[in-house]
């Protein structure tokens, strides 16, 4: 198993929860939870028991539809996986929880009894069908859980120390210089990639084929596409998702539905945007109508961006319905030669990596009265009450006229300004100018 930050977040769940709630860790699939999970069972309890819901036998099943008598109901367990629970030693594990409702409903008893903890885990956890007729347990504390960043990564490719050196350059407000940043920048490139997506990343580590690490992160989306089709079986939800990286490319304010679906409009599928962010393959990020603290309340729900939960799935992606040698992705990024065109690359595993520290996704588009010109603030975070407006370069820069002309436009409420690019740290006038691979500082 790979070393996963989320494990420390376990960890302080059982200390302070001491078997009060349940852990459920909502995540897409594929990108480690059973895992980890399965993990810290063996490694913090004296017992554990996993309940695959995608497996599960209908006895199993057939147990969480009478949770009165927990005696029996604990018993019956034991037999049927073979394993001894100890009280207050032992875990239960929900995995695939969703596809199990009413073994979600039964938290709030089995956490009453307080014999042993329980974490659950899952996906499409707030889809309609999947919350229909039970009650939700106010017992439950929620986590996300995310494809490996790219500190993970690091560790998986046994580099323990890089990450840490580029905190302390941050934080001391340092460059690296040019030399360094370059080898820094074919790292994050190789990163970007293979993605965060543990199978991908073991098949790198293990046959170093970038081919074989391509069929990996298809398979994949071959799965997230046939979990579409099970919500929504018109193809619509499909077709939204694949169309993802064709609607960067066109740089256009907004995912343009029209485009996608014909006669349908934004307004007319909420519901499957909401569908696809619970999915949690995708990465929605909404216009703010008032840029300030406070945007989730004054955010545009039809007008959006949508990235992928993970850039290298975004790479392959592009490329989905042809062959991987026709993938000019590969070869074009790891030399640094990317075409301008693509550089919206950047824009998702920024998008990546922000959402992975725990950012809401913003971004802003205004007109300049004055010039008639159209300008984009690529992202937007709160901090301090304020915000922190963020352009994306996808190599070095000359101007930065949509910083400034936002700057002109809401001065009292930026606290700092950030310029994400491929070049080493620097300080341009008050703006921040980052290399991409810090962007999990901000």
């Amino acid at each position: 198993m790979f070393k996963r930050k989320i494990y420390e977040k376990l960890l302080s769940w059982k200390k302070e929860s001491a078997g009060q709630t349940a852990l459920l860790i909502e995540g897409a699939r594929r990108v480690g939870k059973s895992t980890v999970v399965e993990a810290f069972g063996r490694n913090e309890y004296d017992s554990y028991i996993l309940i695959d819901f995608a497996t599960a036998p209908r006895a199993v099943r057939d147990l969480f539809e009478d949770m009165s008598d927990l005696n029996y109901f604990f018993l019956q367990l034991q037999l049927q996986f073979r394993v001894d629970l100890t009280e207050r030693k032992s875990l239960i594990i929900f995995d695939e929880v969703q596809l199990c409702p009413k073994a979600r409903q039964a938290i709030k008893p089995l956490v009453k009894d307080h014999r042993y903890d329980y974490i659950e885990t899952g996906s499409l956890i707030s889809i309609r069908r999947n919350v229909k007729d039970i009650l939700i347990p106010s017992e439950e504390r929620r986590i996300s859980m995310y494809p490996m960043d790219y500190e993970e990564f690091l560790w998986a490719v046994g580099d323990n120390t890089t990450y840490s050196l580029i905190r302390k350059c941050y934080e001391a407000g340092e460059s690296l210089g040019d030399q360094t940043n370059r080898k820094l920048m074919r790292d994050f490139r190789l990163y970007m990639l293979v993605g965060g997506m543990p199978q991908a990343v073991s098949e790198y580590l293990d046959s170093n084929n970038f081919k074989r690490v391509d069929a990996v992160k298809r398979d994949i989306l071959n799965l997230y596409e046939e979990d579409f089709g099970k919500i929504d079986p018109t193809g619509r939800l499909a077709l939204l998702f694949d169309s993802i990286p064709a609607q960067l490319n066109n740089n256009a304010s907004r995912y343009q539905v029209s485009k996608v679906l014909d006669q349908t409009r934004a307004e007319d599928i909420l519901e499957l945007i909401a569908q696809m962010r619970d999915s949690r393959t995708v990465l929605v990020s909404y216009h703010a109508n008032n840029p300030g603290a406070g945007m989730s309340a004054a955010k545009d729900l039809a007008k959006f961006k949508l990235f992928l939960c993970d850039t290298g799935l975004f790479t392959t992606l592009m490329f989905k319905d042809r062959d991987f040698t026709e993938n000019i992705i590969y070869e074009k990024l790891l030399s640094d030669k990317l075409p301008a065109n693509l550089g919206y690359l950047y824009e998702n595993v920024i998008a990546q990596m922000l959402a992975a520290e725990g950012n809401e996704l913003f971004y802003y588009t205004f007109l300049n009265e004055t010039s008639k010109h159209n300008y984009e603030i690529d992202f937007l975070i709160a901090r301090q009450n304020k915000i922190c407006p963020i352009e994306v370069k996808s190599s070095g820069y000359k101007t930065h006229a949509s910083l400034d002309a936002f700057y002109k436009k809401f001065s009292l409420q930026i606290l700092r300004r950030y310029l994400l690019y491929t070049k080493d740290s620097r300080k341009d006038q008050d703006i921040q100018c980052l290399p991409v691979y810090m962007a999990g500082f901000l």
